[in-house]
């Protein structure tokens, strides 16, 4: 983002070369979340004209998503144009690590933004919950100090659950992997009523390529993608069923095995090594003119 940094290729396109704009999350969206005065107001049609003048200027839309596929090829470019690539892990550095902590810790993981979307804020008020009925759960929160995790923070200690809660260090991103391996659950509790609901969550297959189960908010996006038999949703924004879930998958074996299982022939069907041929064959497309380009 910004979509139209796409005219800083102008002078390669004019001289021959292809162009391909990576709308990786949708503008208009995104800030309708963050300023929802925006989405009819003057700056909304802005981001929305600045979207479509963008994606006029490349030979090829990639798009994060297939339900922010149709949104797109809605308002601003034609089908044939574009492209779905979601957020496949690279398994080079998301291969399975073995489990290395032995302590009786119950450790539920979140890593990434702190955005108000993702809804961790949620977990947080669910954790007395949860430890009234699994007191050595802890939920690890790795997304850098912000003024976000400030907030966060002080939510811990109005809830009496700050010794539980523990905001880690950022980390370099050859770690997480290790990390995810070490933790019991991984949970991504986004707000179905916000930019979440359609935004698709790298961190889920990253959770599923090192064999933890995933508790997962129940939005139009993740419905879309993933089996009830590989995650273990619960309705977004309640948090009590959040809480729930949590305790679920934390004592049940037979279930954190059953879901692993599953997620685990999800991941090896959506890895960045079965989609590599299809971008490669998309760029190649591209250049000669005589081939079809790829659509999905």
């Amino acid at each position: 983002m910004p979509d139209f940094i796409v005219f800083t290729a102008i002078i390669a396109r004019l001289r021959g070369a292809k162009v391909i704009l990576d709308l990786h999350d949708l503008v208009p969206e995104l800030y309708a979340d963050k300023k929802p005065g925006w989405r009819q107001s003057f700056a909304g049609h802005l981001l929305r004209w600045e979207e479509k003048t963008s994606a006029r200027f490349a030979q090829h839309l990639i798009i994060s998503n297939h339900l922010w596929l149709k949104t797109v090829t809605g308002r601003s470019a034609a089908t044939e144009k574009c492209s779905v690539f979601v957020n496949n892990v690279d398994t080079r550095i998301f291969y399975p690590r073995k489990r290395v902590r032995s302590d009786d810790r119950r450790i539920i993981l979140f890593h990434g933004s702190l955005s108000y979307h993702q809804g961790v804020d949620l977990v947080i008020r669910a954790m007395p919950t949860v430890l009234a009925r699994v007191p050595q759960a802890e939920f690890h929160v790795y997304g850098g100090p912000s003024k976000r995790s400030e907030e966060l923070g002080r939510l811990a200690r109005d809830l009496g659950v700050e010794k539980a809660v523990r905001f880690q260090e950022g980390v370099v991103l050859d770690e997480i992997p290790q990390i995810i391996a070490d933790a019991d659950v991984g949970t991504v509790a986004k707000r179905a009523d916000s930019f979440g609901n359609l935004a698709y969550s790298t961190k889920i297959l990253e959770f599923m390529s090192q064999g933890i189960p995933v508790v997962l908010a129940r939005t139009e996006i993740d419905q879309y993608y993933f089996a009830e038999t590989a995650v273990r949703f619960f309705p977004s924004g309640d948090v009590p069923a959040l809480a729930d879930a949590l305790v679920e998958v934390l004592l049940d074996s037979e279930l954190r095995d059953r879901l692993t299982r599953n997620a685990t022939g999800y991941v090896q069907g959506n890895s960045w090594l079965s989609r590599k041929q299809a971008y490669c064959a998309l760029v190649d497309a591209l250049c000669d003119r005589e081939t079809v380009v790829p659509s999905v």
